[in-house]
């Protein structure tokens, strides 16, 4: 919603400044987006008189002028028309930007005349579509060296709010006036709104034939109109929010959907075919509209019709058939209330945006039907001339909002603000409520038409504290029961947090997705899809409960590569769903490896299985998983690739972890490019301590140098390193700290169908320095565990 600063003005008397408004307003409620002075685009532009203009001496359409700027006098080439001496002129010295045409000015020659600056059009000031001519500026305090927007008198500020949805009122000029005078900054200036007496009957008639789509029309016929350009000071003010002004009819109903949320509609009289009728649409049937574009109607939106067919969507958008235009003498203007939830939807169905659908779809004050159709007549009477009718009413205007029995203690309990009736009082009176005399600290409080939003206490309560000032709120702490301690977090809750951190310190960027998928997405993650359909979706492309949390973070790999970010390593802790169950929701911990690193003069590695294997154990130890005593195991989910991917088990059963490259085929479903690399860990998987120390035990700490030895043993290809590792480690638990496997090697020497695994065996002495027998026997018991549990032999 936007709105300038002397449109505010006509409505609210008051001295206060830009950043006054902008604070109150923020205060009050109303988010303020952007403020926009259209002068600080202008600023560079200054009033500029020409001397002389003469021919060109190689053009027969351009002309040399002379012009006295507050540079001292330049000579500017001009090909507009009207360039002639003793006009004023807006002037754009070298170096300025113009942004009508979106060029920073330089000095040139044209035509080998050099040119030092611009005499501007309308068009390149922004300020409207002609660009045939410059600008003549006129009036008797013009001057040398002037800026153009004092000249033109274009210094009103443009402030741009976001409407919450429950305060469709502020959809009009008039409201936020209104909240500003309750807030203090000004008197509100209000509105007389007179009565027009009609001439003659209407003969138009207006036949509901669905109540609920409308439940009341007004309407009104004006006989001998002349449609011409609206009043220069309404085009400006519709330019300055970025509506282009059509002619004086079309600009009325723009003028008052703004000035007062009163959205309105008028018809060619000439054009409508028998009675107007509001009905809901019919099967196959089809509508014009006046975005000359052709819609197909539903069964369910509000139409109004002739006897030639659809003239309108109710709410929506009129049609080209019955539009206004230059030769337009006689019109009907409609005025009517059409049902928020059904235009809300024939927005939906049809894609229409429309100033009336953002409107009516929020609620509009069903009070001000036929006073916004006396303000419409009266800007018709008196820009286009004519004669009007009387108004026919169709339906019935609904009864205002109920009264509310206000409890003035809520105030109190609600805020902590400690407000007298009286006080009350004067908050919500010129908000437009109406206040009975207080008894027994209890008030009857009238609602306005306008503010349906409000319905019991507490919304009186929220207006209160919102007029007196959310910065008048006491900030008191919340008091704790004495010997009460808060509540710790669960082990789950722990983990969780825990996991985050170590795939953090991993070099995981962490992201917060939906929890919902697209179907499509969800079948690449399994077959369950169907039983995590929602019945009612926010959006069709989030149809669908997440089977993996690895479906956004592939997405957004994706959307990340199309711009030119390929390596990425990001990670998201959320809830999966495994079924339409309450058990079937897990926690899990998601995380992702795409792309090439930078590249580095010492050398890079690219992501591969390892590095999800890494990843997830470090997600794992983080949460305090004793990933020593993990089995490597490599049956996974069917969206991993076989032979690229396995399983962290402890056990045959209990999975915590899946790591690997992402299957080509669930890839292609989602759209992504591959290879992929990711993990899945399962914090609720972690077993539990089986002691309940709050603390870590203290590292241990030896006096005694620890040493290694290597061994090479000879496997068979189906054994895996993992297995060879374990039964190198499990030989002596009292020496043994460490053992991990360095090299793989196969070829010439190794026999076909073997391989050579190479591992580091880490002793560390507790209360001697080992012998060399000593050391030896704990070599000969690797070599002999190694055998039993592999069949691998040491190499020769």
């Amino acid at each position: 919603m936007k709105f300038t600063i002397s449109w505010l003005k006509q409505h609210l008397d008051t001295d206060a400044t830009l950043d006054q408004i902008v604070d109150a307003m923020t205060m009050a409620g109303l988010e303020v987006e952007a403020v926009e002075n259209p002068a600080e685009k202008l600023a560079a532009f200054t009033v500029g008189k020409v001397l002389s203009a003469e021919q060109h001496p190689d053009a027969d359409r351009l002309r040399v002028c002379q012009v006295e700027t507050f540079k001292g006098e330049k000579q500017i080439v001009c090909g507009a028309p009207n360039a002639r001496a003793g006009i004023w002129i807006a002037f754009a010295p070298v170096g300025a930007y113009v942004p009508g045409i979106d060029v920073t000015l330089k000095a040139a020659k044209i035509r080998g005349v050099e040119s030092f600056g611009m005499m501007c059009s309308a068009k390149e000031l922004e300020m409207g579509e002609d660009h045939d001519g410059i600008i003549e500026l006129s009036g008797d305090d013009l001057s040398v060296g002037q800026l153009v927007s004092d000249a033109l008198d274009m210094n009103d500020p443009v402030i741009d709010f976001e409407v919450t949805p429950n305060r469709p009122d502020w959809l009009g000029v008039n409201s936020i006036a209104r909240d500003l005078a309750a807030a203090g900054l000004g008197t509100l200036i209000e509105q007389s709104i007179t009565a027009i007496p009609g001439q003659f009957a209407c003969s138009q008639d207006v036949i509901i034939e669905d109540k609920t789509a409308c439940p009341a029309f007004a309407g009104r016929m004006i006989r001998g109109v002349k449609n011409g350009p609206s009043p220069e000071w309404v085009q400006t003010r519709l330019r300055a929010i970025g509506l282009r002004p059509i002619s004086a009819l079309v600009d009325i109903t723009n003028l008052l959907s703004y000035d007062c949320d009163r959205p309105l509609h008028v018809y060619d009289l000439a054009k409508v075919k028998g009675p107007i009728r509001v009905r809901l649409g019919s099967k196959d049937e089809r509508f014009e509209a006046l975005d000359d574009k052709t819609y197909a109607i539903g069964s369910e939106m509000c139409v109004i019709a002739d006897d030639s067919g659809a003239i309108g969507l109710g709410g929506v958008m009129g049609g080209t058939s019955t539009g206004v235009s230059e030769t337009t003498t006689d019109v009907f203007i409609e005025c009517a209330l059409f049902d928020p939830q059904r235009t809300m939807q024939t927005g939906r169905d049809t894609n229409i945006t429309s100033d009336a659908r953002y409107r009516f779809e929020r609620g509009v004050d069903s009070g001000f039907v036929l006073d916004g159709m006396e303000m419409a007549t009266q800007l018709v009477l008196d820009w286009c001339g004519g004669e009007p009718s009387e108004i026919v009413l169709a339906g019935e205007i609904p009864d205002g909002p109920a009264a509310v029995d206000f409890d003035l203690s809520q105030v109190k309990r609600l805020t902590g603000l400690e407000l007298s009736a009286q006080q009350i009082t004067q908050i919500l009176t010129p908000l437009g409520f109406g206040c009975a005399d207080a008894k027994n600290d209890r008030m009857k409080v009238e609602v306005p038409s306008w503010r349906r939003d409000v319905f019991a206490a507490p919304d009186l309560v929220e207006e209160v504290a919102r007029i007196s000032g959310y910065d008048q709120l006491p900030a008191v702490s919340l008091t704790r029961e004495p010997g009460v301690l808060p509540p710790a977090p669960s082990v789950l809750q722990t983990r969780a947090l825990l996991v985050r951190y170590g795939l953090a310190n991993a070099g995981f960027a962490e992201c917060v997705t939906w929890s919902f998928c697209e179907r499509s997405h969800a079948r690449a993650f399994g077959d369950g899809a169907d039983a995590l359909m929602l019945a009612n979706p926010i959006s069709s492309e989030l149809d669908c409960m997440r089977p993996s949390a690895l479906v956004h973070l592939l997405l957004g790999a994706q959307r990340n590569a199309d711009r030119g970010q390929g390596s990425l390593q990001l990670f998201e802790l959320g809830p999966v769903y495994r079924g339409d169950q309450p058990e079937d929701q897990l926690l899990c911990a998601a995380g992702i490896l795409s792309g090439q690193p930078k590249r580095h003069w010492q050398g890079t590695e690219a992501p591969d299985v390892f590095t999800a294997k890494a990843a997830a154990l470090a997600g794992l130890a983080a949460a305090g998983a004793k990933v020593d005593a993990l089995q490597t195991m490599t049956d996974t989910s069917a969206y991993w690739h076989p032979g690229r991917s396995g399983a962290l088990r402890l056990g045959s059963k209990n999975t915590l972890a899946e790591f690997g490259e992402l299957h080509p085929a669930t890839l292609k479903a989602l759209g992504v490019d591959g290879p992929i690399y990711g993990f899945e860990i399962w914090p609720s998987a972690i077993p539990a301590a089986r002691n309940a120390k709050t603390t870590r035990t203290a590292l241990p700490v030896h006096d005694l140098m620890p040493l290694t030895r290597d061994f090479a043993f000879v496997v068979p290809d189906d054994v895996s390193a993992e297995a060879v590792r374990k039964a190198a480690r499990g030989a002596d638990k009292n020496l043994i700290s460490q053992a991990f496997v360095f090299d793989l090697y196969s070829g010439k020497g190794i026999e076909d169908g073997h391989k050579s695994l190479a591992i580091e065996v880490t002793l560390q002495p507790k209360d001697h320095t080992l012998t060399d027998a000593e050391i030896e026997a704990v070599s000969t018991k690797i070599i002999d565990k190694v055998q039993a549990a592999t069949g691998g032999i040491l190499r020769g």
